[in-house]
Order: C-alpha cells, then structure tokens, then sequence
C-alpha cells in the first residue's frame, strides 16, 4: 500500500484527488487542510510520497517542506500550485521537491502516473 498524504487549503481539490485515488488500487490518501496537523500525522506515520500545495494561508508551502525535509530528508514532495512563478518553483527545487504539478490538472492520471515515476512502482 502506497501512503499519501495531500496537503492543501482548497477542500475540492482534495476531494477531487481522494476521489480519484480511491479508486485506484494500491493507493492510501489522507488529506489535510490544516499543515500543523498534516505535520504531526506523517511525524507519526510511515509516509510515501505527500502533496503538498505552495499557496497556504497559515503556513507556506515552502515552510512546510522545509520542515518536512529537516525531519525526513529522504520524504518525497511534490508541490501543487496554481499560482506558477518561476522564483517559488525554483525555490522549492532547491529545498528538495521532487516535481512540481500545476492546478487544475489537466488529469488526474497523469499526477497518479507522476507519483509511480517519482516512487518508481
């Protein structure tokens, strides 16, 4: 089983993901709106792979990835954003993202066969 964890403000697209993940074999998503609790859970859990939104209204994408990476360096992270500038994508590049997605996608299939490239499955 694939551990998931979706962290983003805008509540349809994480229904969309869970939605579409749901129906996928092999896949375990849990989602998050609210970063501190998101950070708490992976602390506690065996996580794969986590998508993680740059534009947050309490905490930055960017913070959060930070701190994910200060705790679990080896932790893959693809940021989400709909709001593409070149400085934020960069940045995230250089604190360790794995790949950067734009909102909306264009498919859903198309982020699910990113997540197997980035974890090789």
């Amino acid at each position: 089983m694939i551990n998931i964890v979706i962290i983003d403000d805008e509540p349809q697209i994480l229904e969309m993901i869970e939605n579409y993940f749901n129906r996928v074999d092999g896949f375990n998503i849990t989602s998050y709106q609210d970063a501190s609790q998101a950070i708490a859970f992976i602390d506690l859990n065996s996580i794969d792979l986590v998508l993680l939104d740059i534009m947050m209204p309490q905490m930055d994408g960017l913070q959060i990835l930070e701190n994910l990476r200060d705790k679990i360096p080896s932790l893959p992270v693809v940021m989400m954003t709909a709001y593409s500038t070149l400085d934020r994508v960069l940045e995230s590049h250089k604190l360790g993202a794995e790949h950067y997605l734009l909102k909306p996608f264009k498919s859903l299939s198309d982020v699910e066969k990113k997540i197997k490239k980035i974890l090789d499955i």
